[in-house]
């Protein structure tokens, strides 16, 4: 994928842009406005409007949710779940169709996901079942979802043996970027979005790569300029390649850099021990350690990365998932990872800087990676 030039900051604070998918094409609003940047653009008709947050978000920004969506809908409703990557499973989602079906929703109800990427992917799920679909509105509050989970249409729920196994394709009908949420993001959270801008660069733009390792301070300092800037280049990106692969049968599997490695860790792990971009941070480096042995990139721009991502505050390590055969614990997560053929591990490697490519790699040389990566 060609570079793009970033746009200047001052003008990135308040953008919009299209997925490009047809009669399913929807725009991305990115503001500072809060909930009321959602009178800029036409809101999905229906007969009721149902808003899911969590325990965290939900007292700071469903009030002002609930009162502007009162003026598009003859009724409105809610429901809170409890908030962490541990409740992302059947109970948790059970509490959303307990609510449309306590308030007698029809299949004209329009869901409104208020939160991260956990709220994020289970409303979206619930959209994609809720009367075999109904419509919904991704308001990610998190940097991690702001620039990746709620843009282009994955959703879904975790299993105890494999992350986001569960799920369908379902496309929200608007999604809108807030950044004045993330001033109430922990800096555990904010630095876990970074993963997620990171990633951009080796797969699609070293330009972007060489932009975040000059504001890198500026974005951890959460600068609004900086943060519309990443957050605009990041959903860009991420529409290419949703736009031309929207069911992953290719290219939009470069999305998952990193990934395979970090869905493992979040497994062994433990839901919520790590944080989603954590694993993917840690995991970016092993998919980079692993394309330079196999004689794809330079040591060099494997240090490169590593040094970006440590600068983020983000790990850099794998953990010790198994005190036995790391390695072997490792590659039995992975092999239920959804890129996987036959049981065979396929990964996102960096080609050359800039460029992914999809991949199998020898068992041998994936042990001696993650031998040589995780803590001891």
């Amino acid at each position: 994928m060609d570079s793009v030039s970033l746009p200047p900051s001052s003008q990135a604070m308040s953008a919009s842009l299209t997925i490009p998918l047809g009669e399913r094409s929807y725009p991305i609003l990115i503001s500072a406005a809060g909930p009321s940047a959602l009178l800029q653009q036409p809101l999905p008709k229906g007969t009721a409007a149902l808003i899911v947050s969590n325990t965290t978000v939900a007292p700071l920004y469903a009030p002002a949710l609930q009162q502007v969506l009162a003026g598009h809908y003859p009724q409105v409703h809610s429901v809170t779940l409890p908030d962490g990557e541990e409740h992302k499973n059947w109970q948790t989602l059970n509490l959303i169709f307990d609510a449309l079906l306590r308030h007698g929703c029809d299949r004209k109800v329009v869901l409104y996901a208020l939160g991260g990427g956990v709220v994020g992917d289970m409303t979206g799920f619930a959209a994609a079942c809720y009367m075999r679909g109904v419509a919904f509105v991704q308001l990610p509050t998190t940097l991690l979802a702001q620039v990746d989970s709620s843009v282009g249409g994955k959703t879904g729920i975790n299993h105890p043996l494999g992350k986001n196994m569960v799920g369908a394709f379902h496309q929200p009908q608007l999604v809108l970027c807030d950044l004045s949420a993330l001033d109430t993001l922990p800096a555990r959270e904010l630095a876990a979005g970074m993963a997620e801008i990171i990633k951009y660069g080796p797969i699609a733009d070293m330009q972007l790569l060489a932009w975040l390792e000059q504001h890198m301070d500026a974005l951890l300092a959460r600068d609004r300029q900086a943060l519309a800037h990443a957050v605009k280049r990041s959903c860009e990106i991420k529409a290419q390649v949703v736009g031309a692969d929207e069911r992953e049968a290719g290219l939009r599997a470069i999305l998952n850099f990193g990934h395979t490695f970090g869905h493992a860790i979040e497994a062994g792990m433990g839901y919520g021990q790590w944080l989603h971009g954590e694993g993917v941070a840690a995991g970016m480096v092993m998919a980079a350690e692993l394309s330079q042995r196999l004689g794809l990139v330079e040591a060099a721009f494997v240090q490169r990365l590593r040094a970006l991502i440590a600068r983020a505050g983000l790990p850099v390590r794998g953990p010790v998932l198994d005190a036995t055969d790391n390695a072997g614990r490792y590659l039995e997560l992975m092999r239920v990872d959804k890129k996987a053929e036959a049981g065979a591990i396929r990964f996102v490697l960096i080609d050359q800087p800039g460029r992914a490519v999809l991949r199998a790699a020898p068992d041998a040389l994936v042990r001696e990676v993650i031998d040589a990566c995780c803590a001891p």
